[in-house]
């Protein structure tokens, strides 16, 4: 029984009120509705967490379509549930990085540019400051390429997804130590290369 496109919206739209934990073992039971309303609802932070580790928006689609490959095959060794969206974030980080790997010597990191996108508004800039930013971000980029790995994939779940100490130890699978010295470590490093933008 198909149903008409009216029901099968207001089945969408009850779905995406559906707790993690709940959608998770359903789709682990092979559930493709149940599925797709966690795509739809962690989609965008994929997407926004693979395209702060690999730069660019095309690698990103890329990861976040692999890492939901992968994550509809392995759904059912998900141990909790509720951790859904830690797993989804961890997949797609270590995703990102391999992708990363593959191309490690056409690594560009565009995340600055959203930055500065962000902070100039819609507001219009003369040459001068135009010019200024772009060097800043290409200083930001330049100095967050510099950074190791692990530190570089903690600054951003930290400074662009706002993720707790706690939820970047499990998504990376460390501890909040490990997450706290990672983190010392980056900011130290880009607080020194971008000194001279202060």
């Amino acid at each position: 029984m198909t149903g008409s496109p009216v029901a099968s919206a207001a089945a969408k739209q009850h779905l995406d009120l559906v707790p993690d934990a709940l959608l998770a073992g359903r789709a682990a039971d092979g559930d493709t509705a149940a599925f797709e309303a966690l795509a739809r609802r962690h989609g965008p932070l994929m997407r926004a967490t693979a395209r702060r580790l690999t730069g660019t928006l095309a690698d990103a689609d890329d990861v976040v379509q692999e890492s939901l490959m992968q994550v509809w095959k392995q759904l059912d060794n998900l141990r909790d549930p509720a951790a859904v969206k830690s797993w989804l974030l961890r997949i797609v980080g270590t995703r990102s990085i391999d992708h990363l790997r593959k191309r490690r010597n056409h690594v560009a990191l565009d995340e600055a540019e959203t930055l500065a996108d962000a902070s100039s508004g819609p507001r219009i800039q003369d040459p001068e400051s135009t010019a200024v930013n772009a060097s800043r971000v290409d200083a930001l980029k330049s100095a967050l390429q510099r950074l190791p790995e692990e530190q570089r994939r903690c600054w951003v779940l930290k400074e662009f997804n706002d993720l707790s100490y706690e939820e970047i130890a499990l998504t990376l699978n460390i501890s909040p130590d490990s997450v706290r010295g990672r983190l010392a470590r980056a900011r130290t490093a880009l607080a020194r290369t971008m000194e001279e933008w202060r």
